[in-house]
């Protein structure tokens, strides 16, 4: 059965970058559409950005605040997906999820793999 891991977060000062990765086995994430969400206390869960499999951007919130600062990346070598956010703010704190599916929705925790979730808080 496969399996999403994620790494990475913890406690980052704000203006500095960080890197969220998952490692998936069982499975290749270069088959499947990956994605990013992120679940805070006021906003519920909601999807931050996505990947098809031939590298497109398949969704990015058009007024999402990260917009600009992130960038989603596969690493098929190694199996492992990222997400790289730079210039980090308070507001970006919360627990970021990686998924993989055959086709990516919006809804947190509806697809094929769901990361455990890697919490990122961010320090002013």
């Amino acid at each position: 059965e496969g399996q999403l891991v994620a790494f990475g977060g913890g406690s980052v000062q704000a203006g500095r970058s960080t890197r969220l990765s998952c490692v998936a086995s069982g499975f290749e994430l270069r088959h499947l559409e990956i994605g990013w969400y992120r679940q805070t206390d006021g906003s519920g869960c909601r999807m931050i950005s996505s990947l098809k499999v031939d590298g497109a951007i398949g969704y990015l919130e058009y007024n999402h605040p990260l917009k600009g600062r992130l960038t989603i990346s596969r690493a098929n070598a190694n199996n492992t997906m990222s997400l790289d956010i730079r210039n980090l703010k308070p507001d970006d704190a919360g627990m970021y999820y990686c998924a993989a599916s055959s086709r990516l929705t919006s809804i947190c925790g509806a697809s094929n793999y769901w990361g455990q979730g890697t919490r990122l808080t961010v320090s002013s």
